[in-house]
């Protein structure tokens, strides 16, 4: 019995060490500060005071009841579907192009990654400039016709404009998930569907996709995830505009506690928001998981 309580002590212990600092901060950062703005989605808080009123349901009444909070949230489920499709697609060609064993695959390695580390808001800043500055000038000069004008002075392009820099930063990033997966794959798999006749695309769809889906799981939760929580090149690049007709969920959501001055309103979009995106990630993890083979 003193046996079996020694054990248990030196594991909590052991626990403590190792695991308890880590534990703390996530309590104190993450699970408090979650359960308190769960809290705060019942009351009237703007923020600033040191009062406020207990309301009940009526934040997820009115957040219910809004129009232009589900429009957003609609235009920010046509975002990530882009952003996701068109991310991994491209992500996967070149991390299947660069696995052949090229000369120079290095340098192209980092070209493409190095946009993963520029910050959100100089991003948007720089493509701003582009977008607005660069290209029309390059369009007026030699004469092309689609880059005449500044492609974020009207909605349907603006939102184009904004999908097409999140794909050029995150492509990059998952370009390494699937560069380890297709590595990964043994060489004589591949030969031996080689010899069988499977080159190519068939190559890729038989053989590349299925051994590699614990790469394509991670690499679309990582791309749903950073789509619904795009704010900072939403920011500097339209900042919504033009007339909010690319502002996304997340900045709508701050725009609405901060700037509004409706904190338990927005608090309480906030928490819809995580929910659908819960909801939607663990049904990818499973629905992708289901698909994984061994080799």
């Amino acid at each position: 019995m003193n046996q079996k309580k020694n054990r248990t002590l030196k594991n909590v212990g052991t626990f403590l060490l190792f695991a308890g600092p880590a534990t703390a901060v996530f309590t104190a950062v993450i699970l408090v500060a979650f359960i308190n703005g769960i809290w705060l989605t019942f009351t009237d808080w703007n923020g600033l005071s040191d009062t406020y009123q207990i309301i009940g349901l009526q934040n997820y009444i009115s957040a219910f009841q809004d129009s232009e909070f589900w429009i957003s949230l609609g235009r920010t489920f046509k975002y990530v579907l882009c952003v996701v499709v068109f991310t991994n697609v491209i992500a996967f060609l070149i991390a299947f192009s660069l696995t052949g064993g090229y000369k120079g695959q290095g340098f192209f390695r980092v070209a493409f990654f190095t946009p993963n580390l520029v910050g959100g808001v100089i991003l948007g800043i720089v493509w701003k400039f582009v977008f607005s500055e660069a290209l029309p000038q390059l369009g007026a000069q030699y004469g092309i016709s689609i880059f005449k004008y500044n492609l974020l002075s009207s909605a349907d392009s603006a939102f184009v404009a904004l999908v097409i820099v999140a794909v050029w930063q995150l492509s990059g990033y998952l370009m390494l998930i699937y560069m380890a997966g297709i590595v990964s794959v043994p060489k004589d798999v591949q030969e031996a569907a080689r010899l069988d006749g499977a080159v190519g695309f068939k190559k890729i769809r038989h053989i590349i996709i299925p051994l590699i889906m614990p790469s394509v799981t991670i690499s679309i939760f990582m791309s749903i995830k950073s789509a619904f929580m795009a704010y900072d090149v939403n920011l500097a690049l339209t900042n919504g505009g033009p007339f909010q007709s690319t502002e996304l969920v997340a900045m709508r959501v701050y725009n609405k506690a901060f700037q509004a001055e409706q904190y338990g309103a927005g608090q309480t979009e906030a928490l819809i928001l995580f929910v659908i995106v819960a909801v939607i990630s663990v049904t990818q993890v499973l629905i992708t998981k289901r698909q994984e083979v061994e080799a």
